[in-house]
């Protein structure tokens, strides 16, 4: 039987003892992926993985994302092998640069970021394919590196960013795309030609990362749309302008919101149109209606991701309910 398109992003702020049952229950609903993201300082990416994997029993699980500059190349292929080894073909390692504001905290800023990310997924694909590596570059280096227990088979490379020249290098280097929570249907076509012009004919994945609040039941649809508000307007003032706001001129109201305040003034003063353009709310053939707006768009995959907490449970279990339209 063929998986479902849409996938799961476990909360970061879940339990590390929640791990297990939470990504059974996700796999017994038919969701077709989890993820889990590295949030510092939430959850170890690694570690939550080998938790979901051990726990379930065919689900992928991907990580996303891991920063390029918090572990070197050659830990970072080794920890990829080690889950790819022990669960073949399940594991999807997702890399970007990382919050500046978290790489900061712990002096790991870098003059290139981008750099960073291009030594990144070359040395480690240069790694899984059982190469040994030596090379110096602007960021990392190596002398020697070999894998000892390479993976058997082609582990796919996904990049979590968002500008025009990380996409470029995500068509080139890796296989697929992760794209955040925030992302416009409108930035999703747009990344689509961008990713498919890079990649030069060859496959891309491309999975994007949207925000909901989905209820079971239709009377509640303007309720879960009210409640996500003051979440979307964290998420707003956290990021600033940013390239995915760009498609539906966001930017420069943004900026200007941020000038006088924080989240409070966003959330008193966004439209209504970026409520409807950066999450999914609602219930029922409504939803649906707007998850396919992104596989409209170009999205192979669609991961949810439940930002209001205390509606959580409610979001899961109204979005397995739509699971069977997107086989």
């Amino acid at each position: 039987m063929s998986r479902s398109k849409i996938g799961l992003l476990l909360g970061s702020a879940t339990p590390p003892e929640q791990i297990a049952t939470m990504a059974r229950e996700v796999e017994q609903a038919g969701f077709g992926e989890l993820w889990i993201p590295e949030d510092y300082f939430f959850l170890g990416g690694f570690a939550a993985s080998a938790i979901a994997l051990a726990a379930t029993e065919s689900i992928p699980v991907g990580t996303a994302i891991v920063s390029s500059v918090v572990r070197h190349p050659a830990v970072l292929g080794m920890e990829i092998a080690t889950l790819a080894r022990a669960f073949p073909g399940r594991f999807r390692p997702g890399i970007g640069h990382g919050v500046p504001a978290w790489t900061a905290q712990m002096s790991l800023t870098v003059p290139s970021p981008m750099s960073a990310l291009r030594e990144t997924l070359v040395g480690v694909r240069s790694l899984l394919d059982g190469q040994t590596v030596t090379d110096t570059g602007k960021v990392h280096s190596f002398t020697e590196v070999t894998l000892t227990h390479p993976p058997a088979d082609r582990v796919p490379l996904y990049v979590g960013v968002l500008g025009d020249k990380g996409i470029a290098m995500t068509g080139e280097l890796a296989d697929g795309l992760v794209v955040s929570v925030l992302a416009t249907p409108e930035y999703v076509a747009a990344t689509r030609e961008k990713l498919d012009k890079a990649a030069q004919g060859e496959a891309r994945e491309l999975v994007v990362l949207v925000a909901v609040n989905i209820t079971r039941d239709s009377a509640k649809a303007a309720e879960a749309r009210e409640a996500i508000k003051p979440v979307l307007a964290f998420y707003l003032a956290a990021t600033g302008p940013n390239p995915l706001l760009a498609p539906i001129g966001a930017n420069e109201p943004l900026a200007e919101m941020l000038t006088r305040g924080g989240p409070e003034v966003v959330l008193a003063e966004m439209p209504d149109e970026w409520v409807d353009a950066c999450s999914v709310t609602g219930s029922g053939d409504d939803v649906t209606a707007k998850l396919q707006r992104y596989f409209d768009a170009g999205a192979d995959k669609v991961v949810l991701v439940p930002i209001v907490a205390d509606n959580a449970e409610e979001s899961i279990a109204a979005a397995a309910d739509l699971l069977p339209s997107f086989r």
